[in-house]
């Protein structure tokens, strides 16, 4: 991994980070905060702090973990991606644990639409739900969309 010294660790909040590592549009990204804000038809909302900070430009998912609070289970990224598609498909970044015997690069990832963001952040902050059951339900793209 690339050494990260001179970046600034991520915020430390209560709440999931979304962070932005994608600045080439920001009416999009303003569309996104919006989209993240709204309630779902089920009157749900994600209850996110937003990172927008050019320091973080193009940082890949295990650069984002490597920054982030050891307390931090749950992070969501804004890249490229989802500037481009009309779902928004954010990443999802779940840490693995320190006792766990998880996947090597210290996290696991899947995407989600901004639409459902909430189901993924409520239920996995909770822990109401483990993270399998939305790596279940996502497409064949590896985009979770709901149940």
């Amino acid at each position: 991994m690339k050494n990260l010294p001179s970046l600034p660790n991520l915020p430390q909040s209560e709440n999931s980070l979304l962070i932005r590592t994608d600045f080439s549009d920001e009416t999009a990204w303003q569309a996104l905060r919006t989209a993240v804000n709204t309630p779902n038809e089920d009157g749900f909302v994600a209850y996110v702090h937003f990172v927008d900070d050019h320091a973080y430009r193009d940082l890949t998912a295990e650069q984002i973990v490597a920054l982030a609070a050891v307390d931090q289970e749950l992070l969501f990224v804004a890249d490229k991606r989802v500037f481009t598609e009309a779902e928004m498909p954010l990443l999802a970044v779940l840490k693995a644990d320190e006792d766990d015997e998880g996947p090597a690069q210290g996290h696991e990832e899947l995407r989600v639409t901004a639409a459902y963001l909430s189901a993924i952040d409520s239920n996995i902050t909770l822990a109401n739900m483990d993270w399998e059951e939305f790596v279940d339900a996502a497409g064949e793209d590896g985009v979770f969309r709901g149940f």
